[in-house]
């Protein structure tokens, strides 16, 4: 437990582990803004009333908290995630104190272990963060109301009241933590190999993009379930009226599989890597 402490000390004690944070902030309030802006709010009130609903009930906190998560979170979040994994293990070994580590009595393994365990806790609290800050400036801007969904490329409208659009928020808030592992887990796997730091983070973001492209090619709908991003948006599905379980716990067996390969992987660079030359 120390050993792990002072690994979430180390990768805390970096002034990059913060950008993140920091960046959502900013980009939560510029979104809040433009979402506040007539034109804007006249777009969104217009669907609602097409569908038979009243603007004024669900242009609410929550609706703004889940849109910057639905707009944002992966852009952005897979960026500070590949910035922070591609660098937990290369820049150790940049900076020379991976050989130091191995002088002390533990295991490769164990010291890999305790990385992974310090990702995976900045990962979920990023991502929780990003949660609760966006519903928190939410709630503050706009109050509690209604909860209004709309994700046409996931296939999702619905609208909820707030205690049951609270709930559907906090799932999916969960869902979408677990989704982002696997970008940190693409970092860490990377950052494993024999690479510098901001070749880790560009070649995961690399990865990311090349798989976003692809599934948003129409002639590629046949292969969809193949990408990695496609499963990762499996969260989204949680806000439906009837939530295709079945297909939610598919998508996340699939992404841990992939994590878990990922881990087998840089373990296997991790353990053959000299540290000593």
């Amino acid at each position: 437990m120390s050993i792990f402490r002072g690994e979430l000390l180390k990768l805390f004690a970096r002034k990059r582990t913060y950008i993140g944070f920091g960046a959502f902030i900013l980009v939560e309030m510029i979104i809040l803004f433009l979402l506040n802006l007539p034109s804007v709010r006249k777009v969104i009130g217009k669907v609602l009333e097409t569908a038979g609903y009243v603007a004024g009930d669900y242009l609410s906190g929550l609706t703004l908290a889940f849109l910057i998560l639905l707009w944002s979170v992966f852009l952005l979040g897979s960026l500070y995630l590949a910035l922070v994994a591609g660098d937990v293990v290369s820049k150790e070994v940049e900076d020379g104190t991976m050989r130091m580590m191995l002088c002390r009595p533990i295991s490769r393994t164990r010291l890999l272990s305790i990385k992974v365990a310090a990702i995976v806790f900045y990962s979920l609290a990023l991502t929780l963060f990003i949660s609760a800050t966006a519903l928190g400036a939410g709630l503050l801007h706009s109050g509690p109301g209604g909860l209004f969904v709309f994700a046409p490329l996931e296939g999702v409208f619905a609208v909820y009241d707030f205690s049951q659009g609270l709930l559907r928020y906090a799932g999916g808030a969960v869902l979408l933590a677990i989704s982002l592992l696997t970008i940190s887990a693409i970092g860490f796997c990377l950052s494993c190999f024999d690479m510098k730091p901001a070749t880790a983070t560009i070649t995961t973001l690399s990865i990311l993009f090349v798989d976003m492209i692809l599934k948003n090619i129409p002639f590629f709908e046949p292969l969809r379930d193949w990408f990695v991003t496609a499963r990762m948006t499996a969260w989204v599905h949680v806000f439906a009226y009837h939530v295709p379980w079945e297909k939610i716990l598919e998508d996340y067996a699939w992404l841990m599989g992939v994590n878990a390969t990922l881990l087998i992987v840089a373990w296997v660079a991790f353990m053959r890597r000299d540290f000593k030359s």
